[in-house]
């Protein structure tokens, strides 16, 4: 190997391990605040969605009556802390005088903290999988509202950890039945039925629904009989 290239890999690995040693004390300081200010809110439910649905939107209206519904009931909010179905959740949150939190990411794009977060509730995260650990952790029960990558990164990582028991069985609600139906059916006919790389009972854990009123019966019944705790 060329000396110069030798050198240059040394000193360039030498950087790297020294900045995963301090990035070690960042994420724990990540985890830290994150669990003693979500420890004291109480009863959550996330609502998880695109951020790029704007006001007016079909579901962006619907994203926030749930919440001020859920609100109603007793629920804080938890989002993402961004623009479009977290916005609203949060709207919703806030006009039901409930506790409206924010666990915003650093991007390159998109994401802002919208301004219906509790002050004393907005998070900021740095690393997604810190922030995944809040959502996961303090959250009563899941919607996932129509959204792209993020939301689906969102929806199959919660999915796992209820299939595998890492976290206790938890409310999982896809609302939409047009948005999410196309998804739903390539799981049972091709992810179950054709290949069995899934039983018949992992689809027990999800609920499809399309209205505020569905959603928030379902929630109501669920917790009648079940402890509101966190989930691991």
């Amino acid at each position: 190997m060329n000396s110069s290239i030798k050198n240059l890999k040394e000193r360039d690995w030498t950087e790297t391990r020294a900045h995963s040693s301090w990035q070690i004390f960042k994420i724990m300081a990540e985890f830290v605040e994150g669990f003693e200010k979500l420890a004291k809110i109480g009863p959550c439910i996330s609502i998880f969605g695109s951020a790029r649905t704007k006001p007016g939107n079909r579901y962006y209206d619907l994203t926030q009556e749930i919440a001020t519904r859920l609100a109603d009931e007793g629920f804080g909010i938890i989002t993402g802390g961004g623009p479009g179905v977290m916005e609203a959740a949060n709207r919703g949150a806030q006009a039901a005088h409930g506790k409206s939190v924010g666990a915003n990411i650093s991007l390159p794009h998109e994401q802002h903290p919208n301004s219906f977060i509790d002050p004393e509730n907005n998070l900021h995260f740095d690393y997604f999988f810190v922030r995944k650990v809040m959502f996961t952790k303090y959250s009563q029960g899941f919607i996932m509202m129509p959204g792209g990558f993020g939301t689906m990164d969102e929806f199959f990582e919660v999915l796992t950890l209820i299939q595998t028991k890492k976290m206790e069985e938890t409310p999982m609600v896809l609302v939409g039945r047009e948005y999410w139906s196309g998804l739903l059916q390539w799981i049972r006919t091709v992810m179950m039925e054709k290949e069995s790389n899934i039983n018949p009972e992992d689809l027990d854990l999800l609920q499809l629904f399309d209205t505020a009123d569905e959603v928030v019966e379902y929630f109501r019944v669920f917790y009648t009989t079940n402890k509101l705790r966190p989930n691991f």
